[in-house]
């Protein structure tokens, strides 16, 4: 199914949603873990990515041994405060108000409550949806896909008036990016892992799964985000995430 046209109002609010932090090893980066809620005009409220699987949250130590992350680096934070429905719940909101589940790429950070809203729409990479599994982490892949409504992205897309996915693969195979047209703020670019961090962009984007995508993917962000002056949020940036505002705090 294609996305095209698929919301029907214009954003009025964008919310981070906090899912916690995380320490990369081999450089002892302290990173946030995100995703965003977007509402709209027409009373529609679009979730984009998921954080950690719930069980980090119950028992960090125990999840990190079974995943092996403990090869890439330790979660600091993820308690029940940093699920979804808990991040939702401080907008008054829950599982049944989802009306779309947009997935920016399949890493474990992003995918932990990909199940978790059955009666909403999966916006996908068809690309990524097309993988056997979601990515998750390294060699462990312990997901299925839900069995849902899928809407699959093929290049750039207008989901909706003042909303437009960017395909922007090279950090993963199916990497989605967002431009929110914010009647008060105005236009905000959300890199997702795209562009992780502005450093990355120097570093061109040395240990990504393809880099000289990812160095071109983020060329066309940057020239769009020059373009019609957006504020640009990444996706893991240390020195920004402090200074983001966090639900329910929002941007309007």
């Amino acid at each position: 199914m294609q996305a095209h046209g698929f919301v029907k109002g214009r954003p009025v609010a964008l919310f981070v949603l906090d899912y916690g932090l995380f320490r990369v090893h081999a450089n002892g980066r302290i990173i946030g873990i995100c995703g965003y809620l977007i509402q709209t005009d027409a009373g529609e409220n679009i979730l984009v990515d998921t954080g950690f699987p719930a069980k980090y949250a119950h028992d960090t130590a125990a999840a990190t041994q079974e995943d092996r992350l403990y090869e890439f680096g330790e979660v600091l934070e993820c308690g029940p405060k940093n699920l979804p429905a808990a991040q939702l719940a401080t907008l008054g909101l829950g599982a049944q108000d989802i009306c779309l589940h947009i997935v920016t790429h399949t890493h474990i950070d992003h995918v932990g409550g990909l199940h978790d809203f059955p009666d909403a729409p999966i916006l996908i990479s068809a690309i990524e949806r097309a993988l056997p599994r979601p990515l998750y982490w390294g060699q462990v892949q312990p997901l299925d896909w839900p069995d849902q409504t899928y809407l699959l992205v093929h290049g750039d897309t207008a989901l909706g008036p003042g909303l437009d996915i960017f395909d922007v693969p090279g950090h993963a195979p199916g990497q989605l990016a967002l431009m929110v047209d914010l009647p008060e703020t105005g236009k905000v670019l959300l890199t997702g892992d795209a562009i992780s961090r502005p450093a990355e962009i120097d570093e061109k984007f040395a240990g990504s799964w393809d880099e000289p995508q990812a160095r071109s993917s983020a060329a066309r962000l940057m020239a769009a985000a020059e373009a019609t002056e957006a504020f640009v949020i990444y996706g893991h940036s240390p020195e920004q995430w402090p200074t983001l505002r966090k639900a329910p705090k929002g941007y309007s």
